[in-house]
């Protein structure tokens, strides 16, 4: 097995100037995305207006929902697969982008899930706005070698243009849904609808022409609706979608609380995670009541639940009387890296440093960022921190163990600690700056890249479950880009959890 972050330096993807081969999957032409483009904020105004003037995805869900089921979808929303009880699963998250960070999880991806029953996206399949003509280079192409079935819970991107492609792709509902009756004027629904971004016409020969990429008979599914249930050898993979603001409507809450009763062990999937940053989000439901009280409703028998949104790795052990709940950010399968070294010595739920895991490393983070905002700003000789550098002063701002032992040249001056300052790093709870929260909101929202704007290492990352009777083991594969781990994808973090 290879070296991992937590090992050395190298086996983070430092150092190394030999990329792997994902170049040679891509398209001769990509498509530059950058979040700073005001032409591409612009398209994805749907969730700021939803914020503003209320949000629609329930209704919309609802229709989509209800069209399915006159179409045959099963009225339980559940996939039932028959797989051995030893078997194993893929799950990717935040994929969509179509550039070099994306194509930098594929090989990886396909060593480490070719002998796998299916996989799932959890979160944003297609950026920026989930439209039907990007998903020939940004899922068709990328996963045409993956030979079993992906199945898939949308991100608020994919909502972007009221979920069109999404329900043609995954759940074979190729026509647009009819226009809802026009909101009486200057209510906030009419400012709503009139600014609502609407989903364009797309090309249809170019998508038929891209679905052939996944076509052979083992690639196959076709989910029943935007929300599912996989019923899988000993276990239920439970998928929710969380829509534009990271909640679920009533219908779909008294679906999650109906299909989550029974002893079955259970794994859920959303599009919003229940912790991350060192912070409890446990996802509202309409009407009253949160998706995390279903999960640790002893009765449901949860045993963990993965998140994408947040395009890094993360994993918190919580304690629900008395049994280990894993809950996991997954979201590194592609978009650009969401830092970590902004997250903040934590402490929630029980989960301590101790317990609490991260991919990048916060240092690798953190020395990842001052070589981009050093060649963006021309101020490479102040902002750009090594990895060692970077590591020490992450590890004395927190007061914690760094998950890798910096160098032995790593120094920690008055410079590092500007750099890491400015950059966000966490502060310590006992010695927070009054500048820091508002650098972590603007930094985390405004600054971060667009996957065009920086090279390897990458720090993406995909998850594989391996089922038995009694367990299930999960592991965190590492996507650097750079050939070392292509060839040998590293574990960064692997736990087992019991299901009885």
């Amino acid at each position: 097995m290879s070296e991992s972050s937590r090992d050395t330096a190298q086996g983070a993807g430092w150092g190394s100037s030999r990329r792997g081969v994902y170049r040679q999957l891509m398209p001769d032409h990509v498509e530059k995305l950058s979040w700073l483009d005001p032409r591409i904020l612009w398209a994805a105004r749907n969730g700021v207006l939803a914020s503003w003037f209320g949000d629609p995805t329930g209704r919309t869900r609802s229709r989509w929902v209800a069209r399915r089921a006159e179409a045959g979808a099963p009225a339980d929303e559940v996939i039932r697969r028959e797989v051995p009880d030893r078997f194993s699963f893929m799950v990717l998250g935040d994929t969509g982008e179509g550039g070099e960070s994306q194509y930098a999880v594929v090989p990886g991806f396909l060593k480490i899930g070719q002998d796998t029953e299916f996989a799932v996206i959890a979160s944003d399949v297609i950026y920026p706005v989930g439209h039907a003509d990007d998903y020939g280079d940004k899922f068709f192409r990328p996963y045409q070698d993956y030979p079993a079935p992906i199945y898939a819970i949308p991100g608020n991107h994919d909502w972007y243009e009221d979920l069109g492609a999404f329900m043609r792709i995954f759940c074979a509902d190729p026509a647009p849904l009819g226009s809802e009756p026009a909101p009486r004027p200057l209510t906030r629904a009419w400012w709503r609808t009139l600014l609502w971004h609407r989903p364009r016409p797309g090309d249809d020969q170019a998508l038929e022409q891209a679905r052939r990429l996944r076509s052979a008979p083992g690639q196959q599914a076709v989910q029943p609706g935007p929300y599912w249930a996989i019923d899988a050898g000993p276990v239920r993979i439970v998928g929710i979608d969380t829509g534009l603001l990271g909640t679920i409507d009533a219908e779909q809450g008294a679906w999650l609380r109906e299909v989550s009763r029974g002893p079955r062990p259970k794994i859920l999937v959303t599009g919003s995670p229940l912790y991350v940053d060192g912070e409890h989000h446990p996802c509202a439901v309409e009407g009253g009541g949160t998706v995390d009280d279903i999960v640790r409703d002893p009765d449901h028998h949860y045993v963990a639940a993965i998140g994408g949104d947040i395009h890094n790795y993360q994993r918190y052990p919580v304690d629900v009387e008395g049994r280990t709940v894993q809950y996991v950010v997954a979201g590194g399968g592609g978009a650009f890296m969401h830092a970590t070294h902004t997250i903040p010595r934590v402490s929630v739920a029980g989960v301590t440093e101790r317990e609490f895991r991260c991919y990048p490393l916060r240092g690798d983070s953190l020395a990842f960022y001052s070589r981009l905002y050093g060649r963006r700003s021309r101020l490479r000789r102040f902002f750009t921190l090594t990895e060692s550098e970077a590591t020490a002063v992450v590890a004395e701002r927190l007061g914690i163990e760094p998950g890798r032992a910096p160098g032995p040249d790593a120094r920690v001056t008055r410079r590092t600690r500007l750099v890491a300052s400015l950059l966000g790093a966490g502060g310590r709870p006992d010695r927070t700056s009054r500048f820091r929260l508002p650098v972590r909101k603007i930094y985390t929202q405004l600054f971060s890249p667009g996957s065009a704007t920086y090279s390897p290492p990458f720090f993406k990352s995909f998850l594989r479950l391996d089922v038995t009777p009694d367990a299930v083991r999960l592991r965190c594969f590492a996507a650097t880009g750079n050939r070392e781990q292509e060839i040998d994808p590293p574990v960064e973090d692997e736990v087992t959890i019991p299901l009885n």
